[in-house]
């Protein structure tokens, strides 16, 4: 319909399929992983072929004895009884830096902020000054960048009776000014996990995958 509603000639896509694929080659990609409903681990790596939970035992698969199918057949072709949506932050960093007017916003916090005396800015923080005076490494590059990690649980479908749980991981960029930092555009959706349960303290499990991405833009 906006591809109609736009001028003859535009190069909108014509389907959510078409735009799918010019963003996968931006390098705007998701990844589905398999979790354990109890939270104890992810069907990656190792894990990845286990049709069952090697800590509790749980099973992978919704199982639900139909006619004559064996447990192993609805294993192979059943749901997964909990998923994780990962969106990888290195190819969403590299776009900011791709960006010259992202780039430049980036160093705010040390080339344009201005010591007004009044806390406008996580950067005018004690706990800000303490971690910049800790790791001296890490300050000397104006360009490496402070994150802030935040999630809430909510309900998909708006009745508080049932029992499906999503809950969004959201990066928020604070090297930017603070008009900018809680804009859309600089808050990143990291991942998306849903489930039938609440993830309490079972969310660092999901949370391993972030850590890793975190670590290689690190090093």
């Amino acid at each position: 319909m906006l591809k109609d509603m736009l001028l003859e000639g535009n190069t909108l896509p014509n389907c959510n399929y078409e735009a799918k694929k010019i963003l996968c080659w931006m390098g705007v990609e998701s990844k589905k992983i398999h979790a354990c409903p109890i939270g104890g681990i992810l069907n990656k790596k190792d894990f990845e072929l286990l049709k069952s939970c090697m800590r509790c035992g749980s099973s992978r698969y919704k199982l639900k004895q139909k006619d004559n199918d064996t447990i192993e057949e609805i294993e192979k072709h059943g749901p997964p009884m909990k998923v994780m949506w990962y969106l990888p932050i290195i190819p969403m960093m590299k776009g900011l830096f791709a960006n010259p007017y992202d780039a430049k916003n980036l160093r705010w916090h040390t080339v344009e902020r201005k010591c007004e005396g009044m806390y406008r800015h996580l950067a005018y923080s004690f706990q800000w000054k303490k971690f910049d005076d800790e790791i001296l490494e890490f300050d000397k590059e104006s360009r490496n960048i402070r994150l802030g990690l935040a999630t809430e649980g909510m309900n998909s479908f708006g009745n508080m009776s049932t029992n499906h749980s999503s809950w969004p991981i959201l990066l928020v960029i604070y090297n930017i000014s603070p008009r900018l930092c809680m804009k859309k555009k600089y808050m990143m959706l990291s991942m998306m996990i849903f489930g039938p349960r609440q993830l309490g303290n079972d969310i660092d499990v999901y949370l391993s995958l972030l850590f890793e991405d975190l670590k290689l833009v690190r090093d």
